[in-house]
């Protein structure tokens, strides 16, 4: 399982005989914890210095926020207030620069979306990705991950995609060829769609969603290590935990609402194309905010959400000046992790409360490491936007000039990303940045010797609650429909049990109709004479 066990105090560098510090610079990006800590450590708020009022406040600027500020104005509600406690909007889904160049601080890509996920086909109309022509839907061919995609280092070599191929025995192949029977099955005994969180689990998903993934695996007899590496990588990317944390459910949903999961050589299947950006989902989060303007307001610390009388008052804390803001509105749509929703609504629903108790939460680290020149690859596939190093503590790296169109070599950052587990979550903030350059540094010298020549800066962004953890029985707790209490409606990926774009954004969109709906039921009627 990928996981970090080295102690904080250990420098991978060192170990491996060099050390970079000196001309490496570095240091936090992106997440003002100390703001999110503040509704754990405080109580005594001062009183309201102010109200304000507005038909609909929404609190937290993540996707799911700014999807729910989107479905209000395109029914025509613009009297709106978006609550957001960082600097910037998009939670997961916001950008950095180093040294002019964009890169992620968190989600970076975007599956094509199907059918089932008609919200976020109609964004991709919007923003001029997605367009019908000659009866047809073509995507912007500019915005669509460019070739190569993928690829996996292993046996001191590249090789194209992440499935391990190289020198495997027949057992191994016959054992991936019995988990694509497996989810061939799945597919035909239940419909796996994305977006999943705005549905109900049928029997044949709630059996899988009651055991988990490792323990379904080990009834199949699937048990070879290169098939259980494999799984156990895809889950952590997705969920950010393995296949030991993670239900059946998930495991075979990553498979089976997309692609299934095909042996190459087998058979020809295209694959799904997605949707990537040098700054990663921050390109639709920019867009997605664009249209807000003063309508949007950072460092907001909401800390107290109530009904009262016909409407909701909602209390924020301003970041740099200490003073609190009551908001009264007809309307609220708490778009925030529910742990947090739990812990600031007054006089929370039962089922809130216990959503929040059940609901578990992976860790975050991403790495941002600028270099000054292109690296020196070893032998095989070529470099490639996705870049995974087999049996590494990390998931790998993405390249944010993959997508540049200009071949002339230059400067280039490398996107690490780190799931390192539940039980690391306070390891998580205590280490200093040093450490993720070090992990890094560590996982990647073997492909690439030359990194500690070229490394010149690192920013390290943490998220000590990332996403939800699909664990056994998430799925079978899913609402099926927007969860509302009085006039409040919820909105959050945590819904869903699981944390991608479609997933937070669908919700966000049914939880801003919702609230519309609600704000045109209760408007008052003209009378006619």
């Amino acid at each position: 399982m990928i996981t970090r066990r080295a102690a904080l105090a250990a420098s991978a560098l060192a170990l491996l005989g060099c050390d970079p510090a000196p001309v490496v610079k570095g240091g936090f990006a992106g997440v003002a914890h100390e703001r999110g800590h503040l509704l754990r450590s405080r109580r005594d708020w001062p009183p309201p210095a102010s109200t304000r009022r507005a038909q609909v406040v929404i609190a937290g600027g993540g996707v799911a926020g700014l999807a729910a500020a989107r479905a209000l104005r395109l029914r025509g509600v613009e009297d709106m207030a978006l609550l957001e406690l960082e600097d910037s909007a998009g939670g997961n889904s916001r950008a950095g620069l180093l040294e002019g160049l964009p890169c992620p601080l968190g989600a970076h890509y975007l599956p094509v979306p199907g059918d089932s996920a008609p919200d976020v086909q109609n964004l991709l109309e919007e923003l001029g990705l997605r367009q019908r022509v000659a009866g047809r839907w073509i995507y912007d061919e500019r915005h669509l991950c460019h070739s190569p995609q993928e690829r996996l280092y292993m046996d001191g070599q590249w090789h194209e995609g992440l499935l391990p191929m190289h020198g495997v025995s027949p057992g191994t192949l016959a054992q991936y060829r019995r988990f694509a029977q497996a989810v061939a099955l799945a597919q035909k005994q239940s419909v796996f769609a994305i977006p999943a969180g705005s549905t109900r689990p049928n029997a044949a998903q709630l059996v899988l969603d009651a055991q988990g993934f490792a323990a379904w695996l080990d009834r199949q007899e699937l048990t070879d290590a290169h098939l259980r590496w494999y799984l156990d990588y895809c889950c952590s990317d997705d969920y950010g935990a393995g296949i030991d944390t993670v239900s059946a459910w998930a495991g075979i949903h990553y498979f089976a609402s997309r692609h299934g999961f095909h042996v190459p050589g087998d058979d020809a299947v295209e694959r799904e194309g997605l949707l990537t950006w040098p700054e990663g989902n921050a390109w639709l989060a920019k867009r997605l905010e664009q249209p807000l303007g003063e309508r949007l307001r950072t460092g907001q610390a909401v800390i107290r959400i109530a009904q009262a009388g016909q409407g909701v008052e909602v209390d924020a804390i301003d970041a740099a000046t200490g003073t609190v803001t009551r908001w009264q509105a007809r309307e609220c749509v708490v778009a925030l992790p529910v742990f947090i929703a739990a812990r600031i609504m007054e006089s929370p629903p039962s089922w809130l409360m216990e959503r929040a108790a059940r609901t578990r939460y992976s860790p975050w680290a991403v790495a941002n490491l600028l270099l000054r020149g292109p690296l020196d690859d070893q032998p095989g596939a070529p470099p490639s936007w996705d870049n995974v190093v087999y049996g590494a503590q990390g998931l790998g790296y993405v390249d944010a000039t993959h997508q540049k169109l200009d071949p002339t070599p230059g400067p280039t950052v490398l996107t690490c990303y780190f799931a390192p587990g539940e039980k690391q979550r306070s390891a998580l903030l205590d280490a200093p940045w040093q450490h993720w350059r070090d992990q890094a540094v560590a996982g990647l010298l073997k492909p690439h010797p030359d990194l500690t020549e070229k490394l010149t800066r690192v920013e390290v962004t943490r998220y000590g609650h990332a996403m939800a953890i699909p664990v056994p029985g998430m799925r079978a707790a899913s609402h099926g429909s927007v969860p509302r209490a009085g006039r409040i409606s919820f909105a959050h990926a945590d819904w869903a049990g699981y944390s991608i774009f479609e997933e937070a954004f669908t919700l966000g969109h049914l939880a801003g109709g919702e609230a519309a709906k609600n704000l045109s039921a209760s408007a008052p009627r003209s009378r006619r004479p």
